[in-house]
């Protein structure tokens, strides 16, 4: 019977150190260990690893995007119709009696009565930091945008002096009331609430794209170390004084601006629950019905007119030294059309953002090897 031979003929006892372990470098065999992953090739640079609270709060804006991002001009539309056929309903339908019905309720006296402080206390630093972080801290840019938040604070000035002149002078003292004062009292309540709201939608858009920002920069920064790649990056423009700046100002202000964003997602839906109560049991219908028309109105004529003349000094939400979303217009998609066309031309997602697998990131590696290993030969 013969003995059998080893597969590889050189491999003897030279190959053990004199240790008795193995000398992976004197052996050749069939098959041989790798201790190191293999490269692969790639110098892309990747997202760090987010945290598990950065992951909840992104989840709670994502939430809060599907109600403050609703479509401002179908919102506008919704809230005329619930004023009209609400206020016909509320005066002719015995309405029973709530905690809302009372005027010293605690959203009446909290919150309406002030409703335009609140407003300033999270649309004030919202349109500043925006405007200062995408402005590159140009003051300029700050100016014209927070010109839009004094636009509206005049503008409401201006119409609640209106209502109560047109109360004091078209009305008349009605004896069989009990020497009741008689008169058209528009609801400064209906419009203080939708006009606030339609302007926390509108400047809320400027947080569309917001987080897409942290990658644009990451792949800008590479692309500045590296001058052969082609580069079609939204910041290739970008001076490198300002991009340094945006790369700052951007990783020091987005926590706040998330926080911001949920606080202005709490305040649009107080202003719902009170629409309804001031619907209910406030005011006839023609003057609740008036107050809304001069909030739309003003709304329409400022963020979808005026504000758009740039020579007038102002500047549309969003609006930077670049242009990291697209037009309030093409984007109602986010909240309006269905998401399975840009699922299937995206791939997976996940909070609205693409899904990256690792056979994608394999795949895309071996691409980019095999143009970089044609462009060398050539």
């Amino acid at each position: 019977m013969s003995k059998r031979k080893p597969i590889n003929a050189n491999f003897n006892n030279a190959n053990f150190q004199t240790n008795g372990s193995l000398n992976y470098k004197n052996t050749n065999l069939n098959f041989r260990p790798n201790p190191m992953p293999e490269n692969r090739g790639g110098t892309r640079p990747i997202a760090e690893p987010s945290s598990v609270s950065l992951i909840l709060v992104t989840m709670i804006v994502h939430v809060c995007k599907k109600s403050l991002l609703y479509d401002p001009k179908l919102k506008a539309g919704i809230y005329l119709i619930i004023v009209l056929i609400g206020s016909i309903l509320a005066d002719v339908l015995p309405i029973p009696k709530t905690y809302f019905s009372k005027s010293n309720n605690i959203f009446n006296k909290l919150f309406i009565k002030w409703a335009w402080g609140w407003l300033l206390t999270t649309v004030g630093p919202w349109i500043i930091i925006t405007a200062y972080t995408i402005g590159c801290g140009r003051r300029s840019y700050v100016i014209r945008h927070i010109a839009r938040l004094v636009f509206a604070t005049l503008a409401w000035i201006f119409w609640i002096q209106f209502f109560h002149f047109v109360e004091t002078n078209y009305g008349r003292c009605c004896l069989q009331a009990g020497n009741m004062w008689s008169s058209l009292d528009i609801s400064g309540h209906a419009f203080i609430i939708i006009y606030s709201t339609l302007i926390l939608a509108e400047e809320g858009y400027s947080f569309l794209g917001w987080e897409k920002i942290k990658d644009s920069l990451m792949h800008e920064e590479y692309n500045r170390k590296n001058s052969n790649e082609t580069n079609t990056n939204y910041l290739k423009n970008l001076p490198e004084s300002d991009f340094s700046f945006l790369n700052k100002a951007y990783k020091d202000l987005t926590p706040y601006l998330r926080g911001l964003f949920i606080a202005m997602t709490i305040q649009q839906l107080i202003w719902d629950v009170n629409l309804v109560a001031t619907i209910l049991y406030y005011h006839t219908m023609i003057e609740k019905f008036l107050g809304a028309v001069a909030a739309i109105l003003t709304w329409y004529m400022s963020y979808n007119w005026l504000f758009r003349i740039q020579l007038l000094g102002f500047s549309v939400p969003g609006e930077g030294s670049f242009k990291y979303y697209e037009s309030k217009d093409k984007t109602t998609d986010y909240v309006l059309k269905s998401r399975r066309s840009f699922t299937y031309n995206r791939g997976p997602l996940f909070m609205g953002m693409p899904i990256k697998t690792g056979k994608e990131e394999l795949n895309k590696v071996d691409s980019r090897t095999k143009d970089s290993d044609k462009s060398k030969r050539f």
